[in-house]
């Protein structure tokens, strides 16, 4: 099996914030996550545009690519992956906060694993949430979530329901409209680069 990886877009000297990118994935499926994998490069290509913003706010990015592409069952390949790299993120820079942003999968991803002690908050774009996906690891952190109205692969009604699930323990929940755009984030990029940076920004005030 392939080994997990970073994309480290730091800092000179010690970060205030680190955020940690997931990007998606699929379902079902053991391949190895490729440097031609379209969710790693839609990823990759938002880390490089919205990174000179956060650096000026002393937030450093960091991109994991997991080791397979798929899902694969609770508890299974990208939670384990996106636990790797938080410790990575410690043995670098100690107890620095991080801010999780992550697309579709990876913004299921960042709910599972929101309950590590460095996480302060998640920015989920287009998220894949699903009805008995559970809300604790959200437990007093922030959360904010945006999802277009014509996307046919997650569901936005899901993520204003999982949203809703999360907000009595949760710090604090937003929803953010994207419009009638769907889910590749191909449409309006500009807009999802604002968004997902001004969401990393606004979650760094809580630190």
């Amino acid at each position: 099996m392939s080994t997990a990886s970073l994309t480290r877009l730091d800092l000179a000297g010690t970060p205030r914030v680190v955020c940690l990118v997931l990007h998606g994935g699929t379902q079902h499926s053991h391949e190895p996550v490729g440097g031609r994998s379209a969710s790693w490069k839609r990823m990759a290509a938002m880390q490089r545009r919205i990174t000179p913003r956060l650096h000026e706010a002393r937030i450093a990015t960091w991109l994991l690519r997991y080791r397979a592409r798929g899902w694969n069952g609770t508890g299974a390949g990208p939670q384990q992956d996106a636990r790797w790299a938080l410790d990575q993120v410690r043995a670098t820079y100690g107890d620095v906060p991080v801010v999780l942003l992550g697309h579709s999968m990876g913004g299921r991803t960042s709910a599972y694993v929101a309950d590590d002690p460095a996480v302060v908050g998640v920015m989920a774009l287009a998220p894949w949430w699903q009805p008995d996906d559970p809300v604790g690891a959200l437990r007093d952190r922030h959360v904010v979530a945006a999802h277009g109205r014509s996307d046919k692969i997650t569901s936005a009604r899901m993520t204003r329901a999982f949203l809703a699930r999360a907000t009595p323990l949760a710090a604090s929940t937003e929803y953010v409209d994207m419009g009638r755009v769907g889910h590749y984030m191909l449409r309006r990029i500009d807009r999802w680069n604002d968004v997902a940076a001004e969401g990393v920004l606004k979650l760094a005030t809580h630190v």
